[in-house]
């Protein structure tokens, strides 16, 4: 078995936007990195690539479908091949790992978070779902074991780092930064098609985040996201459309003071500060920001009128318990609809905000009941898909 001397991380997701990243700024870094599990969904052939150059200890294939092609390519390797969902959630607990990044797609990083945690393994999360449905299951089993949850998302990341040396009883409060989308300048969306969804202007990410990014569901997610990381008011929490994304996000303190951090959209730059925290190393693959070249900052508020999923996700964050949850899976299936083209942009909003106002209350879910709430909503949500196609 292999002897980890450096940090020893494991990759959840390690074929999508920002496992490949990730892989990124360890091979830059090798020194101070080894890589002891990579896992996948689907992508069999990358994960077969990625695993013959970075020679992992294990390997994880979510879909048992891929297993026999997987181990078949690697059978050649001192590398163990496992298979299915739950392989992921348990080998977080392995011994010699010491840290976790999480950059699975949507709930299905709840159980792996919890199990992490559990092992008492430091975190760095690009997941915001797993807070958007668990927010208070996670974060108090996180205090319970003293782990630590690092932030990936670049909102998330930058909030962190201005905040570093500073009490948080002098917030005022948190200015998370939005690009805005594809459809920033779009007045009628009933038209928007997935293909145009999909062209976002800055940022290069999976399906999912860029669709959510269109609809803003995805900066809901992270206003509630942040209210977990940070233990932050749902009301001193602001969003600000900031089409160049060079502000990654901000903080107000009580004296009048804003501290921001700034940055060319490089996902690697949180990614990498999450993994050496606290230390801040070098990397000269990364553009540095020239103000020459960036002189225009322009900021304005976002329209929740054509960007509904926005204020449904505030609605949930202010209702709390398991309707966040609902929130997530009633999203999650829709924005599935929309890919496939089988519903509109707009008609997205229109079924989630059916869903969450019709889910059941529960006040401080258990995690069973979260697992539940998260099936309800999901075949409520495909039935009101069904029946706007029978329309």
């Amino acid at each position: 078995m292999k002897e980890c001397e450096k940090q020893c991380i494991a990759i959840l997701g390690s074929t999508g936007s920002i496992g490949v990243q990730t892989l990124d700024v360890i091979q830059k870094h090798k020194e101070r990195f080894d890589v002891y599990v990579l896992t996948a969904n689907n992508n069999a052939d990358l994960l077969i690539e990625q695993a013959i150059k970075f020679k992992p200890e294990i390997v994880v294939i979510a879909n048992e479908y891929y297993y026999e092609k997987v181990s078949t390519a690697l059978k050649q390797l001192p590398i163990k091949v496992l298979a299915g969902e739950q392989a992921i959630s348990d080998v977080v607990s392995l011994p010699k790992i010491n840290t976790v990044v999480v950059s699975l797609v949507g709930y299905a990083a709840l159980q792996p978070v919890i199990k992490a945690i559990d092992a008492n393994k430091k975190i760095a999360l690009a997941n915001k779902e797993c807070l958007v449905v668990a927010g208070e299951l996670v974060t108090t089993l996180a205090a319970q074991n003293n782990v630590s949850i690092l932030p990936i998302d670049s909102e998330h990341s930058a909030i962190f780092q201005c905040l570093v040396g500073e009490n948080y009883k002098t917030i005022d409060k948190l200015i998370l930064t939005a690009s805005g989308g594809p459809f920033l300048n779009v007045t009628d969306l009933t038209l928007a098609t997935s293909q145009q969804a999909l062209q976002h202007p800055t940022w290069n990410m999976g399906a999912k985040i860029t669709i959510d990014s269109a609809t803003m569901m995805n900066k809901g997610f992270e206003v509630l996201e942040a209210k977990w990381l940070f233990g932050i008011d749902i009301n001193d929490i602001e969003v600000l459309v900031h089409p160049q994304s060079i502000i990654h996000s901000m903080v107000q303190f009580t004296d009048g003071s804003i501290k921001a951090q700034l940055g060319i959209p490089d996902m690697r730059i949180p990614i990498q500060y999450a993994l050496t925290y606290p230390d801040r190393i070098s990397n000269s693959d990364i553009q540095r920001l020239d103000f020459i070249r960036h002189q225009q900052l322009s900021f304005q508020k976002p329209d929740t009128t054509r960007f509904r999923n926005l204020s449904l996700a505030y609605e949930a964050a202010k209702q709390g318990g398991n309707i966040p949850c609902a929130l997530n899976a009633a999203n999650e299936v829709v924005v599935d609809a929309f890919l496939q083209d089988k519903i509109s942009f707009t008609t997205m909003s229109d079924i989630i905000e059916t869903v969450i106002s019709n889910i059941k209350y529960i006040q401080h879910p258990t995690y069973q009941q979260y697992v539940d709430t998260d099936k309800e909503a999901r075949i409520e949500t495909i039935n009101l898909i069904t029946q706007k196609r029978c329309l």
